[in-house]
């Protein structure tokens, strides 16, 4: 088995503070962080070898991912204790079902996650602040409007209301994972003809901007996507790699999460055109780690 450890920005690239972060350096810090040597004590051997104060910190900070025999080392991943064991799902002030289970991908098709008036009040909050949906951009960290989503989108906080810290809550739960690990909420609107093409949810390591994106939180490891209501036509959620089609469901939701950040994952998904009506969803996004 082949086992290294590769740095989220371009390891033979200069950073910020015009320092090189060569495969040399990328794997003598390796080495020492297996060895158990603690941020202090890389910190003072970096600056002993003639690093500067900043350019040492930097380094430290850029987070590193683990490759084995060219993948990424899988990292936890979120999942209902008795997802495939039973059909009932506990969810703290609910019980949700489990219609759908797979395991490669890890996915569930979750019924009753919220209830009409929930996702009738979550629409009604939205709808005023809805803008055309923009995606982050991997090369630079930042966001960009994408061609292949034509939707209209917003975020809320998280734990903006008493409404969005509920539902927080009930996810937390039912998927045994810290709610500050969790985005906020993101609720898109699909009108006729609106789509998002097939796609990952992950960051791609190989991307020059994702060094910056991990800082926030770490990789994205698991998405959930809430039906607010139903189109009249169209509008499923697609998994070309298992070919599935999720249909929209007023309060359920589709889970699944990717412990590598590659198609080895096979979590290929997109949403299908809306062929009439309008489609609303609520999506939440995990990371590894307390997104800031």
């Amino acid at each position: 088995m082949n086992t290294h450890i590769a740095f989220a920005n371009n390891a033979s690239a200069k950073n910020t503070f015009d320092q090189d972060i060569t495969p040399a350096v990328s794997a003598w810090l390796a080495e020492q962080r297996a060895a158990g040597f603690g941020q202090d004590q890389l910190l003072k051997s970096l600056i002993d070898a003639g690093w500067g104060d900043a350019a040492a910190r930097h380094l430290l900070a850029v987070p590193a991912v683990v490759v084995v025999d060219d993948l990424p080392f899988p990292l936890p991943v979120p999942w209902p204790t008795h997802a495939g064991k039973r059909l009932t799902l506990d969810a703290g002030d609910r019980q949700v079902n489990a219609m759908t289970v797979l395991q490669d991908p890890p996915l569930l098709v979750l019924e009753g996650l919220l209830s009409d008036e929930e996702c009738q009040v979550l629409i009604a909050a939205a709808a005023p602040r809805m803008s055309r949906s923009l995606t982050i951009d991997v090369k630079t960290g930042g966001e960009e409007t994408n061609v292949a989503r034509t939707s209209e989108g917003m975020f809320f906080e998280r734990g903006e209301s008493e409404l969005i810290s509920r539902i927080e809550a009930r996810i937390g739960v039912l998927l045994g994972w810290p709610v500050e690990n969790g985005e906020g909420l993101q609720v898109l609107r699909y009108g006729p003809g609106a789509e998002y093409k097939p796609h990952y949810d992950y960051f791609d390591p190989a991307e020059s901007g994702t060094a910056s994106i991990l800082l926030r939180g770490g990789q994205r490891v698991a998405t959930l996507v809430i039906y607010l209501n139903e189109p009249e036509a169209g509008g499923a959620t697609v998994f070309p790699d298992v070919a599935l089609a999720v249909v929209p469901k007023c309060g359920n939701a589709v889970f699944f999460s990717y412990s590598q950040p590659h198609p080895v994952s096979r979590t290929l998904h997109g949403g299908a055109p809306v062929v009439s009506g309008e489609k609303w969803i609520a999506t939440k996004w995990l990371r590894e780690r307390e997104f800031i």
